[in-house]
């Protein structure tokens, strides 16, 4: 296990509404504080799952493109620069493969919702399909949804290792907090 800034609160900086103030253009907040986390080692990426390149979720009517996501020079998770889009964390597992893959995205923007802007009205059973660069899809299906404090990200329960192929999408939620520009909760949907 290493330490890896900022991928604990993955969401105090990512799928927001904000991106960081260092590359942002000026209509974005500034980014929110980070902190360490100890995340498992990533698992290998066997040749036979592609890498994913779109996330369809019908109930809330998206199909929108998947970005890389990787660390920045400060180890703060890179956020998708487009608000119509979502990232995959590319330190963590594909999705198909077994461990937590984990997809976030914006809530919204200063000019209305953004792709992640519903994640919080998905129930139980609900299916999300992750496309692979190669044409090929993985099916996972809502097991439940949480929202948390990000002072109280669940690293472990959101990073940790699993049996199985397994989905996490992470949002912001909860009130904006106009003095930080930020919000103060997080939605994480666990999918298997």
């Amino acid at each position: 296990m290493k330490p890896v800034i900022a991928v604990a609160a993955v969401l105090a900086v990512t799928g927001c509404g904000s991106t960081r103030a260092v590359q942002a253009p000026e209509s974005h907040p500034p980014v929110a504080t980070v902190t360490v986390a100890t995340l498992p080692p990533a698992p290998s990426k066997p040749a036979s799952v592609p890498v994913p390149v779109r996330v369809v979720i019908p109930a809330i009517g998206v199909d929108a493109p998947l970005i890389r996501l990787g660390l920045d020079a400060d180890g703060a998770l890179e956020v998708p620069q487009r608000f119509d889009q979502a990232g995959w964390w590319t330190g963590g597992s594909r999705p198909g493969e077994r461990g937590p893959a984990v997809i976030a995205g914006h809530v919204d923007s200063r000019t209305g919702p953004a792709v992640f802007y519903r994640l919080g009205k998905l129930r139980r059973g609900d299916r999300i399909v992750i496309r692979g660069r190669d044409g090929t899809s993985v099916t996972f299906r809502v097991k439940r949804s949480e929202q948390v404090r990000k002072d109280h990200f669940p690293t472990q329960r959101v990073y940790g290792a699993t049996e199985r192929p397994e989905l996490r999408l992470i949002t912001c939620s909860g009130t904006f907090d106009r003095s930080s520009g930020h919000y103060v909760d997080n939605t994480v949907v666990y999918a298997v």
